[in-house]
């Protein structure tokens, strides 16, 4: 392993994950075992050197703009907001009843802060709100642990293999429902029908997308599997901390509700969060390219996966700000109030090397994942058919 040398191109991933530079090198030491000889190129061929070059150039403009310094009012306010929005949810049982409008109106509120809570613990994991490691990783068990019920530890080992090769197939394990469940991207897809696999009618799922999607995933799958990730990965302070979120749940809604009524609450807020959840995550990856590493340069590895949809407060809160996709896996430490400030500098240098800067309304952007798994499933027919 080698460690990340001034003017390679290692450099970009390694300076866009890590605040502290030197503390990270210091812990790589011993992961060391030699240097490129010295009649070995620095930067490889197949990259476009000037656009690595211009894009370090926007990485210091960014800095002495201090738009990687975070705004802690706005991070205090937007985790006020969720427990104000908690509180109300119990309020309206509590005053009103449990008869089906109160209940209904409540297990929205808690979808609201189930999602909420989930991009706050983004931006936690991605170490944007305080200036130390340290404290993120601290702040970010609570928010993902007890606001939520879910494990800081497997949030990251997942994430950050996205964030490093996004739609990249075998690497980004966003994309690992392909083959399986889905036929993602043009290549992909033709090449499934070339080899005669089908382990799904893959022509049809743009239709069962809507019941094994949105609905689902959180639910019927990431409900359950994050108790087997923990136990088995022995990741017993993650653990803690997810059962103070269901101890907490129980016992705040059991004088309200009796045990039916408080399971089929918690499944309604987890189905109003998957769906929130999966719509928003999926609109800026599944119709941008997938296919295999090819090695291309950072800049280029993350335009090519992502896009954009339409800034307004609206949008911004709803996604969490994900809507600024491309700004956020271009410089992921970078506080989400600050992506529209360096959103035309990052338009700028797309336009000056040729590169599509895709942004969309936000409607738009949710019909495109429909759209774009029924392309795929055409494709896979047509190659399964004919080729």
């Amino acid at each position: 392993v080698r460690h990340p040398q001034p003017g390679s191109e290692k450099q970009d991933p390694f300076i866009a994950f890590h605040l502290d530079k030197a503390l990270v090198r210091k812990y790589m030491s011993p992961l060391l075992i030699g240097e490129l000889a010295p009649d070995q190129p620095i930067f490889e061929p197949s990259k476009n050197k000037r656009l690595v070059e211009d894009f370090r150039e926007l990485r210091a403009t960014v800095e002495k703009m201090g738009l990687l310094n975070p705004n802690h009012t706005f991070f205090i306010l937007h985790l006020c907001h969720i427990l104000l929005l908690d509180v109300a949810a119990w309020l309206t049982i509590w005053y009103f009843g449990s008869s089906i409008v109160p209940f209904l109106f409540s297990a929205v509120l808690l979808g609201t802060v189930q999602t909420q809570a989930g991009w706050l613990q983004h931006d936690f994991g991605h170490l944007s709100v305080f200036s130390t490691s340290k404290w993120n990783h601290w702040v970010h068990k609570f928010v993902i642990g007890h606001l939520k019920g879910a494990p800081a530890s497997w949030w990251n080992h997942l994430h950050f293999q996205h964030h490093a090769k996004p739609n990249c197939f075998r690497k980004d394990p966003d994309i690992n429902m392909h083959p399986l469940l889905f036929a993602l991207g043009k290549i992909l897809s033709v090449e499934l029908g070339v080899k005669k696999k089908k382990f799904m009618p893959y022509n049809h799922q743009h239709k069962y997308f809507f019941i094994i999607g949105p609905p689902a995933l959180l639910p019927l799958y990431f409900q359950w599997y994050i108790f087997y990730f923990v136990v088995q990965r022995k990741q017993w302070v993650d653990l803690a901390w997810m059962l103070t979120f269901y101890v907490r749940f129980f016992l705040t809604y059991l004088p309200l509700l009796e045990m039916k009524g408080i399971l089929g609450l918690f499944l309604l807020v987890r189905f109003i969060e998957s769906n929130w959840f999966v719509w928003v995550t999926q609109m800026n990856h599944i119709p941008m390219h997938i296919d295999y590493d090819k090695n291309v340069d950072w800049f280029s590895t993350q335009l090519q996966a992502t896009c954009n949809v339409h800034h307004s407060l609206f949008n911004d809160w709803f996604s969490g700000h994900l809507n600024f996709q491309i700004e956020h896996h271009l410089f992921p430490t970078m506080p989400r109030h600050n992506y529209w400030k360096v959103a035309p500098l990052v338009k700028s240098l797309c336009a000056k090397h040729g590169i599509e800067y895709q942004c969309k309304p936000l409607l738009t952007a949710f019909a495109d994942i429909v759209h774009s798994l029924k392309d795929s499933g055409e494709l896979w027919l047509d190659a399964y058919l004919h080729k």
